[in-house]
């Protein structure tokens, strides 16, 4: 069996704030990082969502995290798993607005951050489950400018990484 990480990026909410009044950011697509291994993103970019509603990217994605052939992710999970003093932020969500086709001069740009502690789902032995979490600004950390509903199945893949470490 090969062990893996599963990632869905189910939907996006907006709060009221900078993002919503700026007229320039239309679109939106969201990326997904694994330390600095691996970036996706959802292959489309939506709507800016306005006044409460969602935009959802019902987007899924595994990272494979068997020894054979993703060594390097592996270790990371292990680093995760033993070093206590290591950021937890190991799931990093980018909301990323996308410009609009007649404006190809303006760049991607970062709107927001939100996280997901892979440790934290190995100390509480479960896994996330169409989970909202907060969406930091990317201007100011402590504003939350949304929410993002995401799954993360990755406690088998650290159960086995953790067997196969502790005796080390």
């Amino acid at each position: 069996e090969v062990e893996k990480i599963r990632i869905k990026i189910t939907s996006l909410g907006l709060i009221e704030s900078r993002i919503t009044s700026d007229e320039t950011i239309q679109q939106l697509f969201v990326e997904c990082r694994l330390n600095n291994f691996l970036a996706e993103e959802t292959p489309l970019s939506l709507p800016k969502p306005t006044g409460g509603q969602r935009i959802h990217y019902n987007y899924s994605t595994v990272i494979n995290v068997d020894k054979e052939d993703n060594h390097a992710e592996r270790e990371y999970l292990k680093s995760i798993l033993l070093k206590p003093d290591l950021p937890a932020d190991s799931l990093k969500f980018t909301v990323v607005s996308d410009p609009p086709e007649d404006e190809q001069d303006l760049e991607c740009e970062d709107i927001g951050f939100a996280f997901v502690s892979l440790k934290e789902i190995f100390q509480r032995q479960r896994d996330l489950i169409e989970q909202d979490i907060d969406v930091f600004d990317s201007q100011d950390a402590s504003a939350v400018i949304g929410k993002l509903t995401v799954t993360v199945e990755a406690l088998h893949a650290l159960r086995s990484v953790h067997e196969e470490y502790k005796n080390d």
